[in-house]
């Protein structure tokens, strides 16, 4: 059976610097009409950077979450077109002054496909070399390492919490370690 809804209408309820927030009467796989609140966002990348036997990660501030989290390096998408490869080169050489000479691929992930359209792709970034430049002037982040194996295991220990760094740290795991 298909479950696919089918858009009528969109309004625009907030057009913000980052997501902008639409309201869409919907067709549903039983002919009648609902609503579906839509937070559209242009995307994202992030990449698990392995130095040796090290993963280096960023702890920051997370306002919405209100906390500090450990998280593999990550940025948002500028334009629909923008090129991830480029976009997480920049993103690592930002916030951990490092250029990978060796990107691949991992996929991507929805990081709430009920309500938002936003997308990271995932990247697993190796051969590593020294390239720092300014990071921006709203970010602050610690540069963190440590043993990949120490951090598959507050993944699955539920230390680490933010879901781009769960997905990317175990599919990284199974990309570079070979399977579990």
């Amino acid at each position: 059976m298909d479950f696919t809804e089918k858009k009528i209408s969109e309004e625009l309820e907030f057009d913000g610097k980052i997501i902008k927030v639409y309201t869409d009467k919907v067709l549903l796989p039983n002919g009648k009409e609902g609503y579906r609140e839509v937070v559209r966002h242009k995307g994202a990348v992030a990449a698990v950077p392995i130095d040796g036997d090290e993963v280096i990660m960023v702890r920051q501030f997370r306002y919405a979450a209100g906390k500090h989290l450990l998280e593999i390096p990550a940025g948002k998408l500028d334009s629909d077109d923008e090129d991830p490869e480029w976009r997480i080169k920049e993103e690592l050489m930002e916030e951990i002054g490092k250029y990978p000479q060796k990107l691949e691929y991992l996929g991507y992930i929805y990081t709430s496909p009920g309500f938002a359209t936003e997308k990271i792709h995932l990247y697993l970034a190796t051969d590593l070399v020294d390239n720092k430049k300014e990071t921006d002037e709203d970010e602050f982040v610690e540069v963190v390492r440590m043993r990949f194996e120490e951090a598959l295991r507050m993944v699955l220990e539920g230390e680490i919490v933010d879901s781009k760094t769960i997905a990317g740290i175990v599919r990284a795991w199974y990309k570079f370690k070979g399977g579990f």
